[in-house]
């Protein structure tokens, strides 16, 4: 998923916290005062440390604040209400050291530090050509040659330099009411978001009127173009909007099943991969708050355009995830399936045709550039070809992720017609503004998603979805359910309490500290299993003492007691080195050193004489 400021239980701190940090601070205003470091300590021996966390966040910031304490730190506390606030502070500088949390939602390692630690990344405030060379190294290698490298940069990121400090690895989970939904149609993924169109009830009579009640604690939608943003706010909402050339199995297995691919087929060599398209999904709009089908096919030039717009870091303002998609070098149109039939397979004998062939109800008798010409039943189809600039096949992984959702190119070129470098966000409104779904004077709702669902409208206390009418109709993935609503739901005790009175039907993330409560309940059905997802300390890189002195940061790191994580979450925690540690296990340990932590921060007291 995603980056996120604590946003694991999905927005992934007692009553006596201080709120010290719940005013903006701007840039200007920041510049005018000095870093918390750098300032006397309060008591005249401690140092001063800026913690930023969202108030979800208490037992976490409770914990860490406590083992500061007893290692020489005086915790200042800059707690934010919900997402948007955390990360204007984050990047206004505000901040020490932030509590953030990364979830690897395509399930291959390069993702959990690609966007995060690589210099220029969508989320990167480390710049360190150690760390990019050995990221680059291990994206082109296989799962059996990549544990040592990844290793290495764990090494690098964790103990040598100190750029976070690992708290936990979280389980996955849902509770959802077994008494309203049919069980079997309730699915948890370790990386794939909830499929919405498989959800369904026990009574299938209320499909067609009756909604689905979710609930997620973040009102404000980053954006509603899927390149624009990569958090926990909207990762299920774009992975239900938009359709992909290919999903994950629930245990991270690359599969076309449900997306917008009938096969794939990766060529010799493995820079070369086809995909052959479906003809059965339109795109839908919303008109009087309704659903309705535009007439428009999901097709190629879709495919295209969504993809190499995902791939260039100027084709949209505040492009979210281009890191992502930076090994894309092309992608076209093919249109002779001769060349498919003189290409073979990577480790096979098979043809680049064969592989498409495989289950399809007609064989390719003709390739057609006009989407509206394709037919799968009589065997015209549309295929696409994705070249990267070196062999990387974890590029599949990322096709699945939610950025690489396909939209339209005629309503996306219609709406975003400003000049990006000159883009105004006073006056330019760009494809995909949440503000345009939101009940009000700016409503103006210009989606065109090509998935299970559409977004008809949200204001501050829900979001309405509602059926593509037009999203394989008549398949066993035409979605069950004609309305899905979001409630927003700002804390975790609150969600609960709406699950088991029946407010809402599916809770997920619930919080490990609940999953007794939930067992105890007996018309609740709670699904766990181990996560991508991982909490840590990111510390400031470039404004603070902190960036300045690895010594500083080396005393935080060594302060952090992963145990006392693992009991208070009742050992529904596990110990993390880096938001690699759910993928690859390096074999390195953190281990908390009251000693060591001392010995730094009287280095960096000395360094400060």
């Amino acid at each position: 998923m995603k980056k996120k400021g604590k946003l694991l239980i999905p927005a992934i701190l007692g009553v006596s916290l201080m709120l010290s940090g719940c005013t903006l601070t701007t840039k200007d205003e920041q510049a005018q005062s000095k870093p918390s470091a750098e300032q006397p300590a309060g008591d005249g021996s401690k140092v001063d440390i800026e913690l930023l966390a969202m108030s979800s966040g208490e037992a976490d910031v409770n914990i860490i604040r406590d083992q500061l304490a007893k290692n020489g730190f005086n915790v200042k506390l800059n707690l934010q209400p919900d997402y948007g606030s955390f990360k204007a502070q984050q990047d206004a500088g505000n901040y020490d050291i932030s509590l953030s949390g990364w979830t690897t939602v395509t399930g291959n390692p390069d993702y959990a530090v690609r966007s995060l630690f690589k210099t220029g990344g969508d989320y990167s405030i480390v710049a360190d050509k150690e760390i990019d060379d050995l990221i680059e190294k291990a994206s082109t290698q296989t799962q059996g040659e990549y544990k040592d490298t990844y290793k290495q940069l764990e090494q690098k990121l964790v103990f040598d330099k100190a750029y976070i400090a690992p708290l936990y690895i979280s389980v996955k989970s849902q509770a959802f009411n077994q008494e309203v939904l049919k069980k079997e149609s309730v699915r948890l993924s370790k990386s794939r978001s909830l499929p919405w169109e498989e959800l369904d009830f026990k009574d299938e009579g209320k499909r067609a009127k009756d909604p689905i009640i979710l609930q997620s604690s973040m009102p404000t939608l980053t954006s509603l173009d899927p390149i624009k943003g990569n958090d926990g706010s909207i990762n299920i909402i774009n992975t239900n909007m938009y359709v992909r050339l290919l999903n994950l199995t629930d245990d991270d297995k690359l599969t076309a099943e449900g997306s917008l691919s009938y096969n794939f087929a990766i060529a010799e060599g493995n820079t070369d991969y086809y995909f052959i398209l479906r003809d059965d999904i339109n795109f839908a709009q919303i008109k009087d708050k309704l659903a309705v089908d535009t007439g428009e096919r999901v097709g190629a030039d879709d495919v295209i355009f969504s993809l190499l717009r995902a791939k260039d870091k100027n084709s949209v303002p505040n492009h979210r995830t281009y890191t992502l998609h930076e090994h894309i070098k092309n992608v076209e149109l093919v249109t002779d399936p001769a060349v498919l039939d003189s290409i073979k397979q990577s480790g096979g004998s098979e043809t680049v045709k064969s592989g498409l062939e495989k289950g399809l109800g007609a064989k390719i008798s003709a390739l057609v550039s006009d989407k509206k010409q394709a037919n799968s039943k009589e065997g015209k189809y549309q295929v696409v070809k994705l070249t990267t600039t070196n062999p990387f096949p974890q590029v599949l992984n990322y096709l699945a992720h939610q950025s690489a959702g396909i939209v339209s190119k005629k309503q996306v070129e219609s709406i975003n017609t400003y000049d990006v470098a000159k883009f105004d966000v006073n006056k330019d409104i760009p494809y995909g503004d949440q503000n345009t779904v939101t009940e009000g004077a700016k409503y103006n709702n210009t989606l065109f998603t090509s998935g299970p669902y559409i977004l008809s409208y949200k204001n501050d206390y829900e979001a309405i979805f509602l059926k593509n009418p037009a999203y394989m109709a008549g398949t066993k993935h035409e979605p069950k359910v004609n309305n899905i609503k979001i409630r927003f739901i700002k804390d975790a005790d609150s969600s609960l309490s709406a699950l088991r009175s029946g407010e809402i039907h599916l809770f997920y993330s619930v919080p490990e500290t609940k999953f007794d409560i939930v067992k105890s309940d007996s018309k609740l059905s709670l699904q766990t299993m181990p996560s991508n997802a991982v909490s840590y300390l990111l510390f400031n890189t470039k404004n603070r003492e902190v960036a300045k002195s690895a010594d500083l940061r080396k005393a935080v790191l060594y302060s952090i007691n992963q145990d006392e994580f693992l009991a208070y979450y009742k050992n529904n925690k596990f110990k993390a080195i880096s938001t690699v540690s759910p993928i690859v296990q390096t074999g390195l340990e953190l281990k908390a050193d009251a000693g060591k932590a001392k010995e730094f921060l009287n280095a960096y007291k000395a360094g400060k004489k």
